[in-house]
């Protein structure tokens, strides 16, 4: 989240640069760097798509209005929702929750899960509900 949130900050560079630039002074743990490689990479890939499924789901809340911690603790979890499937949804929604409370307002937690529920509801849960 600290990453894409300083990707999202940085205007004076590509989101490659700005990636290389926080792991040069805030480097991820060797047993953590691949996970924290495939979810911020991912994120950037997807990015367009991640928040088109935010904004959609967000009522009354443009995406460059909500607080950027928040948004992009969003991100990482639709991320998660769509792409790693190896990851239960709820694990997804509740530590996005969790991570909200910690490091955003106090209100982030309810908001973020207002949004992830219905992104689950409207796009993940239909989506499988097509495939059985």
């Amino acid at each position: 989240m600290q990453a894409l949130f300083y990707i999202d900050t940085e205007v004076d560079c590509s989101s490659e640069e700005a990636l290389a630039l926080f792991c040069q002074n805030f480097s991820p743990a060797d047993d953590v760097q691949p996970f924290f490689e495939k979810l911020v990479k991912g994120v950037i890939a997807h990015q367009s798509e991640i928040d088109t499924v935010i904004s959609k789901n967000s009522k009354n809340w443009k995406l460059n209005r909500m607080p950027s911690v928040d948004r992009n603790i969003m991100r990482i979890a639709v991320f998660e929702l769509f792409y790693c499937r190896d990851i239960p949804a709820k694990v997804s929604i509740n530590e996005a929750i969790d991570i909200g409370k910690k490091f955003g307002t106090p209100e982030s937690g309810s908001f973020i899960n207002g949004i992830l529920d219905s992104v689950y509801l409207n796009d993940i849960e239909k989506k499988e509900g097509m495939n059985s």
